[in-house]
């Protein structure tokens, strides 16, 4: 049996989207079975309650787990689910834990996120269970944050200079989450995931322009001001500093590098930035709502 935790959010549902559709047996944890309604008419999919922040109610899901797929929100208490659901899956007797984790997980770095990334990798390489990190780049509907102002004011404003950033589509990573747990030989690997081209946000803007047939400009936003605007619109603070901390890093260049795993796992060319934009041209033209991200 495999399960998915974070089954309710953007990667658990496509996720469970993609292993129901190939008749995979999965079981899907959630913290509110009334927040689950939309998963339980998936064919094979078995909805069970639990919350990795109470490790005693994750008993009842483990039950006759032999793997499993790590994901949880980013936020103040990442590092402690998730190394909750470490230690209960060892308990618990799972045999493999998929992790999805971040492009840049390193103990050292200025990201809060990639530091707790860091150290959740090791907690898991060192419990004993075989594992498999997917670290992640940007995903492409971080775009649909942007979508109201593209609506409005035919730009896209954003803290990152003239940086490349190389995204990928979750349908993608849903993809190679779903070959590795189904698949062999991926125990101890670390598969760095990217989208097929690296793109400035004036190259972002220009692609979105061609698809919604509407000029798009990239507006160039000084990291404060962006950090101000976050606090306005009612942003928390320790998620502003976070996207403070990240933007800063991606300006550096840590997200602009191509990596060919993706590639290689799906058997295809991932999703480039063209199709995603073309796929959801309705949403940046304001004529449908963005989908939750």
């Amino acid at each position: 049996m495999i399960l998915v935790t974070g089954a309710t959010g953007l990667n658990g549902r496509e996720l469970l989207r993609r292993l129901s559709g190939r008749g995979v047996p999965v079981r899907a944890l959630v913290r509110s079975i009334t927040r689950a309604e939309g998963l339980a008419a998936l064919p094979k999919v078995e909805i069970v309650e639990g919350d990795m922040a109470r490790p005693e109610t994750l008993a009842a899901a483990l039950r006759g787990v032999d793997r499993a797929m790590l994901i949880s929100s980013s936020d103040p208490a990442m590092l402690d689910v998730q190394s909750n659901f470490i230690e209960a899956a060892r308990k618990a007797g799972v045999q493999h834990v998929v992790k999805l984790s971040g492009i840049m997980p390193e103990p050292d770095s200025p990201f809060r996120f990639a530091r707790m990334h860091a150290e959740i990798e090791r907690r898991l390489e060192a419990s004993g269970m075989a594992f498999t990190h997917l670290r992640a780049g940007e995903f492409m509907p971080a775009y649909f944050r942007q979508a109201p102002s593209i609506v409005a004011k035919g730009a896209l404003f954003l803290p990152m200079e003239n940086a490349k950033i190389a995204s990928i589509d979750v349908g993608d990573i849903a993809g190679v989450a779903a070959a590795v747990l189904t698949g062999s030989g991926h125990e101890g690997k670390i598969y760095p995931l990217t989208g097929p081209e690296a793109l400035t946000m004036t190259q972002i803007a220009e692609k979105l322009s061609a698809a919604i047939g509407k000029t798009v400009r990239y507006v160039n936003v000084p990291p404060e001001d962006a950090r101000r605007a976050q606090l306005a619109a009612g942003m928390p603070p320790y998620l502003a500093d976070a996207l403070f901390e990240l933007f800063a890093e991606r300006r550096n260049g840590k997200e602009a590098k191509v990596w060919p795993d993706a590639g290689v796992l799906l058997g295809r060319r991932p999703t480039s930035f063209d199709e995603f934009a073309g796929r959801n041209a309705a949403v940046f033209r304001g004529e449908a709502p963005p989908p939750k991200v």
